[in-house]
């Protein structure tokens, strides 16, 4: 299992578990289409990268743009 998801940090990061799971899919359909990793991909499955771009503050929902409401701090 991937440790960044046995704590609550990322999920709290994000904003919530749905929102998480959404930016997940998101970008891993990104990377399925042909989309570059934001991290070094070397020996990391698709979801791995995915969670380290999250968990690195290189992917983030954009909050202004959807509409959503941005985590409280």
């Amino acid at each position: 299992m991937i440790e960044l998801l046995k704590t609550d940090e990322i999920i709290e990061k994000v904003g919530g578990r749905f929102k998480l799971t959404g930016l997940i899919q998101r970008r891993w359909l990104e990377l399925m289409r042909g989309a570059r990793p934001l991290v070094d991909p070397a020996g990391k499955t698709q979801m791995e990268i995915v969670i380290e771009e999250i968990a690195q503050g290189k992917i983030s929902i954009d909050y202004e743009a959807s509409g959503l409401a941005p985590p409280e701090k």
